[in-house]
């Protein structure tokens, strides 16, 4: 499957780098004139929120996807996988390399309090006929592909399940599908049993493409909280999330 790749996906996080280590040497050069910045994980988080939102919201570039409100579970699982090459992304793998796990816990949990409104919607691009595939997969599942409803793991209403499920709404279409993509080609990976890695593999290109264009077209719920841990049980066992 081809995936559409911005190349503001690799110049925006390199610029954010490149912003970061000039301001620690400029604050360096001023530090006998100049106060002290806070310390603050507002402050401490501004290599994220350069490229993922001032309050972790995302951003209109489709591969930086919004942080915010997700489980810190979640969240602190993705921090770990690109530190240990299981999630390639080189801006990102740089940034968490040296960090402990109890500063990526840190972060996690920053962006799993933040709750900024979410963006309007996409309006639809594709025919009625794919968007009425995407919706019969994301709520209903493929039985005859053992495809479950991607609702059963993310929620009734697609907002994800406490402790480390993470939210579907507010996701530009581009992003979920080379998600799936990466899952499904094995350059993305979880932690054993790596379960989007076995349902990815049944989804044809034609699939990925209806969930991902019906997904982005979904309003919000009014209160886009996860759902609470162990209300629903996960048809297929996850590495990431036990049961």
């Amino acid at each position: 499957m081809e995936l559409r790749v911005s190349s503001r996906r690799i110049f925006r996080p390199l610029l954010a780098l490149l912003l970061i280590g000039s301001a620690g040497v400029y604050s360096a050069a001023k530090a006998q004139t100049q106060p002290k910045a806070p310390d603050t994980m507002e402050a401490r988080v501004q290599g994220c929120t350069a490229c993922h939102g001032t309050h972790g919201q995302g951003t209109d570039n489709d591969y930086f996807p919004r942080l915010a409100g997700k489980p810190a579970d979640y969240l602190y699982n993705q921090l770990q996988n690109f530190r240990e090459g299981r999630r390639k992304y080189p801006p990102m793998n740089y940034l968490v390399t040296y960090l402990s796990d109890d500063y990526l816990h840190q972060i996690a949990t920053y962006f799993s309090k933040q709750r900024p409104p979410y963006p309007p919607p996409a309006k639809p691009t594709v025919s009625s006929a794919t968007l009425a595939r995407g919706q019969q997969i994301v709520l209903n599942g493929d039985a005859s592909k053992q495809i479950p409803a991607c609702a059963a793991c993310h929620g009734k209403s697609l907002t994800g399940m406490e402790p480390a499920i993470p939210g579907l709404v507010g996701l530009h279409s581009d992003y979920i599908s080379a998600q799936l993509g990466a899952w499904r080609s094995g350059t993305r990976h979880a932690i054993a049993p790596d379960c989007m890695h076995t349902i990815a593999t049944r989804l044809t290109d034609e699939d990925v493409n209806a969930v991902a264009a019906w997904l982005s077209t979904q309003q919000a719920p009014q209160n886009p909280v996860p759902a609470p841990a162990r209300s629903m049980k996960t048809p297929l066992a996850c590495g990431s999330e036990p049961q």
